[in-house]
């Protein structure tokens, strides 16, 4: 399984990742898509978001994680005490996510439910599996925004939906997954569907953004309400 992984090389992201704003106690960034969050085990994959910003930012430690594909918010802890304090925020579900995404198709609902254990299986690594019964309970919710028709490289008329994703847990590739168990794979997933109808081939991206980002900051006691707009 780590031969697997650490096989892949992560082809090289020339995006910047820009910083939204900063104190002593921790960074907002957005992260660009194609970035690792963290180093791999592979020395060719040594660029990542931690790699950058702890030359610029020393003793910087990431509190979460956003895939590779995914762009967006990240709150960045600059000491330990501010990570563990951030942690536990993040371990006790008061931490709020919002995501942007562009999903495969119309969906028929305006908004709704998705709930479906996820589960880590050997077999199938680096995908993740639904499995009610050695998964971990999952939830997400979904709102659409939009329904409108995208025509392809090759003229095909493709149907997607724009839609906002509330992860209620945070399972490993949890919207991903959960969109496919919708019928709806996320646009540019390679993992679970999102380029396998006609005209996703050669979609230049995840089509998933980390959009918005609620949590307490740690020294403030503020509540913290970080937007940052889609790109795509």
């Amino acid at each position: 399984m780590s031969t697997l992984f650490d096989s892949f090389i992560a082809p090289p992201c020339y995006e910047e990742i820009v910083t939204l704003c900063q104190d002593e106690h921790l960074l907002l960034i957005n992260k660009p898509a194609g970035l690792l969050s963290l180093s791999g085990k592979n020395p060719q994959n040594l660029d990542s978001v931690h790699y950058r910003l702890v030359a610029l930012f020393p003793g910087c430690t990431l509190v979460h994680r956003l895939d590779f594909g995914t762009s967006g918010l990240m709150v960045i802890a600059r000491n330990k005490a501010i990570n563990a304090a951030l942690c536990q925020q993040f371990s006790q579900r008061t931490v709020s996510k919002a995501y942007t995404a562009l999903l495969c198709g119309h969906l028929k609902d305006d908004e709704g439910v998705i709930e479906a254990a996820i589960a880590k299986d050997p077999a199938l690594f680096p995908l993740m599996s639904i499995c009610p019964i050695k998964g971990k309970p999952a939830r997400s919710r979904y709102r659409v925004i939009e329904r409108f028709y995208h025509e392809a490289e090759n003229k095909t008329l493709l149907p997607l939906s724009r839609v906002e994703l509330i992860p209620e847990t945070g399972r490993t590739h949890q919207l991903r997954i959960h969109c496919q168990q919708l019928g709806h794979p996320i646009l540019g997933c390679d993992l679970y569907g999102g380029r396998l109808l006609p005209g996703t081939e050669q979609t230049p991206r995840l089509m998933l953004h980390a959009s918005e980002l609620h949590f307490v900051h740690p020294v403030s006691g503020k509540l913290i309400k970080a937007r940052c707009p889609c790109p795509f």
